[in-house]
């Protein structure tokens, strides 16, 4: 009798750390999903200020290489 007890409370056991475990891997993959979504907005955030970035570099080159109005 002490055998099948130890046994179910070692099953008992293991059923909670499994509880605890999934728990922690769906917080995990909360936050991984959340952290992708953050990187993805900032990655486009990047792109667009890279394009603003470089299309007002080429206005001032445009601007510059255009002689005076006083001319």
């Amino acid at each position: 009798m002490s055998d099948a007890k130890t046994l179910s409370d070692r099953v008992d056991a293991l059923e909670t750390r499994l509880m605890f475990q999934d728990e922690i891997i769906e917080t995990l993959n909360k936050t991984i999903t959340e952290q992708w979504q953050q990187i993805d907005a900032l990655t486009r955030q990047l792109a667009a200020l890279s394009d603003r970035l470089q299309a007002a570099e080429t206005h001032a080159a445009d601007i510059t290489n255009e002689p005076p109005p006083h001319y």
